[in-house]
């Protein structure tokens, strides 16, 4: 029996009665971070990284969860399980399952670039690595992150001049802390939505060197004029925007590096920043694991498969219900419900 089995309700560990990243109803989950993918409701019990937890309350609402450090372990009827950093998001964990001498890796979403929010990505050697694939082609090569951030404040610079307010769209956990982190405030005021500040106030141990406020209705008319607003896809094309008018938005994702994907976004402008590595960081993620077996999840599973088995693994792509970095825009709201797909 393997140590780990791919179910219809997730990745199972039948000697430790597990689950990893569980998208059905299950006993215990141990959960690598807290994007909607991959934390779901319905749980009897959560397992995470404690960076995490506060952001599972706020999305799942009173649930049964424990908090563990990194390299902390737990033991579930003989089995270890450790977390080990990913570097996706804040809380990201790869989950190490060992028994028997067997260990295997489940990677979750990440990163190896350090984006000074989370702790930087940890290779864990094993047997086994289960890695994602979201940006699995080797068109997908990412410049470095300064060089993005360099071009987002020039954006927002001259959008300023031009007498116009700067919207940032990108994921509310995760890819708008990392912005906010490299913004240049002497430009002028930074906003946020209501979902990126409730995910701002529930993450207290990310600091902040500058000032950023809540967009509120009782601010003065002209209040943004000429700032920057960090806010969620969903709120692209919402009458919420109209407060701002007039501004430029700019969709921030790992896919704005296709120029055909920036047209399709309808967008003022697009900047290629994922919080998922691109095809040189799986490579080097997967080499240093040592690991000679591979499965490949959500993503060009079948691509990076393959490569892999010409380079002489034993790889194969295995289906699971993660969407990685999605494409998906929401439907438009105008509540402040946290959106963290």
């Amino acid at each position: 029996m393997p140590l780990l089995e791919f179910t219809d309700k997730g990745i199972f560990c039948p000697q430790g009665n597990f689950y990893i990243d569980p998208w059905e109803n299950v006993d215990y989950a141990v959960i690598t971070h807290a994007h909607a993918d991959h934390a779901r409701k319905g749980m009897k019990y959560y397992l995470a990284h404690h960076w995490s937890i506060p952001i599972l309350y706020l999305r799942l609402g009173k649930i049964n969860a424990q908090g563990v450090e990194y390299g902390e372990t737990i033991y579930r009827n003989g089995v270890r399980v450790t977390l080990f950093p990913a570097g996706h998001i804040p809380g990201s964990s790869q989950v190490l399952v060992e028994y028997k001498g067997e260990r295997w890796v489940v990677s979750g979403d990440y990163k190896l670039e350090n984006d000074e929010i989370c702790i930087p990505f940890e290779p864990v050697k094993c047997h086994v690595f289960v890695t994602e694939s979201t940006f699995g082609l080797p068109i997908y090569q990412w410049k470095p992150q300064q060089v993005i951030f360099e071009e987002i404040n020039r954006w927002w610079q001259y959008n300023r001049a031009n007498g116009k307010t700067s919207i940032l769209l990108g994921y509310a956990l995760g890819k708008a802390q990392r912005l906010l982190k490299n913004l240049n405030p002497a430009f002028g005021r930074i906003g946020v939505h209501g979902s990126v500040w409730n995910v701002i106030e529930n993450s207290p141990f990310i600091k902040y060197e500058y000032p950023i406020e809540k967009v509120s209705p009782s601010q003065p008319k002209g209040y943004w004029d000429g700032a920057m607003i960090v806010a969620p896809p969903s709120a692209d094309g919402s009458r919420w925007l109209k407060k701002f008018q007039p501004y430029q938005t700019a969709f921030v994702s790992g896919w704005m590096s296709i120029r055909g994907i920036r047209r399709r976004k309808a967008t003022d402008a697009g900047f290629a920043l994922s919080d998922h590595a691109d095809w040189n960081g799986l490579l080097r993620a997967i080499r240093a694991t040592e690991a000679q077996e591979i499965y490949v999840t959500h993503g060009y599973a079948h691509v990076l498969g393959r490569y892999l088995q010409s380079l002489g693994l034993k790889a194969s792509a295995v289906k699971t219900e993660f969407e990685g970095e999605s494409l998906h825009i929401l439907p438009n709201e105008e509540t402040e419900n946290v959106e963290m797909s």
